[in-house]
């Protein structure tokens, strides 16, 4: 990952803070949880941003809800007690939860808008899923609605409203009907971007409070880049 800034404890861009939950936008190059790069991953400068933030002796609890691939920018939403966590999971586990993503594409899709299903294979040795029209030995139902919102110079901006979480879903699926997200190499991009990211941007998150049992929004900005301004401007 070359020229990005990673998040760390004093530059991360917090959306939402209560006793319970802390949600924030993810920098492109972000890893939300270790792996084996060693990297620091998110919920580490999240803990460290919350121990210095309030002085707290001894480890801070944090808790992963969800994950969002390392090249995808937006929201990742982490518990801050052990009461939210089971219930976030369980939220997101039953699909109880409006994820909205914005892609930016280098073709129009063949409709302006419109479901996709299709069966995914998943592919660990190559960190890729492939995507058939037809149930598969081994594969996982995906599902979204997408619809194009806005026509750029050379892209479309494509607001996905994802119905199933699986594996790379909304980078495969789009691959799959030939409208693969700008900057994505690993499924037919024809040149990669100078941050190493994606133009995949997890926008919104809408879930029940685990406490307060009231539905909550949040939106994330995109990242600062020409193509995701041109998508912001009027």
């Amino acid at each position: 990952m070359n020229n990005t800034q990673h998040s760390d404890k004093s530059n991360l861009q917090i959306l939402f803070e209560d006793n319970h939950l802390i949600v924030i936008n993810k920098r492109v190059g972000d890893i939300v949880q270790g792996d084996k790069t060693g990297d620091d991953p998110l919920s580490e400068v999240v803990k460290q941003n919350l121990k210095e933030k309030y002085n707290k002796p001894g480890k801070v609890y944090l808790g992963v809800v969800h994950r969002l691939d390392r090249p995808t920018s937006g929201i990742v939403l982490f518990a801050k007690t052990s009461k939210a966590l089971p219930r976030l999971n369980k939220m997101f586990a039953q699909g109880e939860t409006k994820k909205i993503y914005w892609a930016v594409v280098k073709n129009i899709p063949p409709q302006e808008s419109g479901t996709l299903t299709h069966w995914l294979v998943r592919n660990p040795k190559q960190n890729k899923s492939y995507a058939n029209a037809k149930e598969v030995p081994n594969s996982k139902r995906a599902e979204l609605d997408y619809k194009v919102i806005k026509k750029l110079d050379n892209y479309f901006l494509l607001e996905i409203d994802l119905k199933t979480g699986r594996h790379h879903q909304i980078r495969a699926q789009l691959a799959a009907i030939g409208c693969t997200i700008k900057g994505d190499l690993k499924y037919g991009a024809d040149r990669s971007n100078k941050d190493g990211g994606i133009h995949l941007h997890a926008r919104s998150l809408t879930i029940i409070h685990p406490v307060k049992k009231e539905p909550i929004t949040f939106l994330a900005p995109p990242p600062e880049d020409p193509v995701w301004n041109a998508c912001i401007s009027e």
